[in-house]
Formats: structure tokens, C-alpha cells, sequence
């Protein structure tokens, strides 16, 4: 399968080239641009108006109706399902299954997840530094010095807990707020990326199939946000050999994406996705030619790999 002729720098190749000739291309030395660790991938408003400046008005239009359905707002639902008492090392204490789901059609992606009583106490901490005014009306259950053990404070307690995520949930700054979002996805992304820097992909896999989706609903106002966790996807089926998922995790990536070409996920991303594209006999042509105008437009020594660059989320 021959690819185009493309007007291109003297003496530079693509990643995409360089794999077709069997090399492998160079990653720069880390500098002081280095990827912070956890996706903060907040709009930045410099990256949108590069890579908008470059599209035609026809263009420009698609992208900000894309825009427009992708901010619509989703709304959740909150329920404490159940609670156990559990024996730690120096004490006991009680853990919460949460139940996330979207509300006005069936959601076959409903996120189950678990936090401690203390995990909803650190997110109050958090909050009350950002927000306090918002939240002023937002009653937290608090500890008791006894009895928080009993069927009945426990009880109570869920329906508080309950109570307590809804309220938050209804303050658009709070729902959209980093400290919010972490407290529902952190824990189980930085487990799964744990386990993608450990080679475990199985194992990464099956967490991110589980919290991605509520991660998308938490952040339909900033899209870019969980591109990160799919590119951690199209990693792991990439490495378990299974190229077909990780071309489809990848289109998600792009889509979120949309012109955000200065993205630093942006190139990397779409050198994969050419790779994967000539491994399934895919259009990988087009692909190749997105990278090269965007290395024309920002001309920049290559840096890091898609896989590179998603081992250094949520390092801490």
C-alpha cells in the first residue's frame, strides 16, 4: 500500500515513515515541558484559537455544533447502595458502594464504585477551600465519637452520604470542579494506571472499561479531559495485541480532541493511530497527512510516544 507524495521540511520523516522503513524514531530528552502527572487537560484558550485560525469557516462551524452537543448536560443520579464494616490495620471502619447513574434513559453504563467515610471527608476539606460560599447550605454528615458502627447510624449515614453527593452535584461549579470529578474516578485511575506502567494491560483494562464511561459523563463540558484514560486504553489493547479496540479507543480520543491541534496528546495520537490504521489496512494516508501539516504548522522535534506520554498520568 503506497502512500502519496507530501510536501514536507528538507530531511524530515515521520514516525509513520520511519515505521514502514523499520526504524524507530528518537524521543527527545525530558526538558521542562514534561507532562505533568494526572490529566490536566483544563480548555486552554491559546490551543483552541492556534489550531481554529488554520480551519475554513465551513469547518470552524462543525466544530463548534460538535462543541455544543458535547456540553450539553448530563444529569446523574447518586445512590448509596450499601456499607460493610471493614477491619484495617489499626482500626475499623465503614465502606460506602456508591451507584452512579444516568438519569432520563437506561444506562447500561451505570459506574459502581467505593469510598470510606473518611474519602468523603478529605472531598469536603477540598471543596471548602474553593467553595466555600457555594456550598454553605450543603450539610456534611459528620463523625460521631459513638455508635458509628451501629445498623442504624450506618443507615442514617447512607442516606446522608446520599443526600450530600446530590447537593454537591446540583452546583454547576462544584460537579465541574477538579476536586469533585477526582473523588469519583482518581482512585480507580491511578490504580489502572498503575497497572498499565506494571505491563498489567488485563488487569488496566478492566478498570478503565469501568470507569471511563462515568469519567465522559463527568466531563461532557470539557471533552479533553479523558484523553488521557482512552489513550491509555488504545495502549493496552495495542500491547495485548488486539488492534481493531485500539483503533476504535483511539477515534474516541480524537474525537474528543476535535481541533485542538496544539493538544500535547495531539501528535502522538495521531502517529498511533496511522500505525494502527496500515496494520488493519485502514485509511492510514489521511492520518499521515494530518500529522505532517501539524508538524508543518508547529514545527517541533518529536517528543514522546502515545505510550510515553500515558505512563506519566497519575503518578501521584
Amino acid at each position: 500500500m503506497a502512500s502519496p507524495r507530501h510536501a514536507r521540511s528538507p530531511g524530515w520523516t515521520t514516525p509513520v515513515a520511519q515505521c514502514m522503513a523499520g526504524t524507530k524514531p528518537k524521543a527527545s530528552a525530558p526538558g521542562p515541558d514534561l507532562p505533568r502527572p494526572g490529566p490536566e487537560e483544563h480548555l486552554d484558550a491559546h490551543d483552541s484559537q492556534s489550531s481554529n485560525s488554520s480551519m475554513t469557516t465551513r469547518e470552524l462551524q462543525e466544530y463548534w455544533r460538535t462543541q455544543k452537543r458535547c456540553w450539553k448536560h448530563v444529569k446523574l443520579l447518586f445512590e448509596i447502595a450499601s456499607a460493610r464494616i471493614e477491619e484495617g490495620t489499626a482500626s475499623k471502619f465503614v465502606m460506602y458502594q456508591i451507584v452512579v447513574i444516568q438519569t432520563g434513559s437506561f444506562d447500561s453504563d451505570k459506574a459502581i464504585l467505593e469510598r470510606r467515610y473518611s474519602d468523603f471527608e478529605m472531598l469536603q476539606k477540598k471543596l471548602l477551600k474553593t467553595f466555600r460560599e457555594e456550598i454553605e447550605d450543603v450539610v456534611f454528615p459528620k463523625k460521631h465519637l459513638m455508635g458509628n458502627f451501629t445498623p442504624e447510624m450506618i443507615s442514617e449515614r447512607k442516606l446522608a452520604l446520599k443526600e450530600y453527593l446530590g447537593l454537591l452535584y446540583a452546583i454547576r461549579c462544584v460537579r465541574r470542579s477538579r476536586e469533585f470529578i477526582d473523588f469519583l474516578t482518581r482512585p480507580e485511575l491511578k490504580e489502572a494506571f498503575g497497572c498499565l506502567r506494571a505491563g498489567q494491560y488485563t488487569k488496566a483494562l478492566n478498570i478503565l472499561v469501568r470507569t471511563v464511561p462515568l469519567q465522559e459523563k463527568l466531563t461532557s463540558h470539557c471533552p479533553v479531559m479523558v484523553v488521557p484514560s482512552l489513550c491509555a486504553m488504545l495502549v493496552c489493547h495495542r500491547d495485548l495485541e488486539c488492534p481493531a479496540e485500539a483503533f476504535a479507543a483511539g477515534e474516541r480520543a480524537l474525537q474528543c480532541l476535535q481541533a485542538r491541534e496544539g493538544h500535547r496528546y495531539y501528535a502522538p495520537l495521531l502517529d498511533a493511530m496511522a500505525r494502527l490504521a496500515y496494520e488493519l489496512g485502514k485509511d492510514f494516508v489521511s492520518l499521515q497527512k494530518r500529522l505532517e501539516e501539524n508538524q508543518l504548522r508547529k514545527p517541533a522535534p518529536w517528543g514522546f510516544t502515545l505510550k510515553e506520554l500515558t505512563v506519566q498520568e497519575y503518578l501521584y
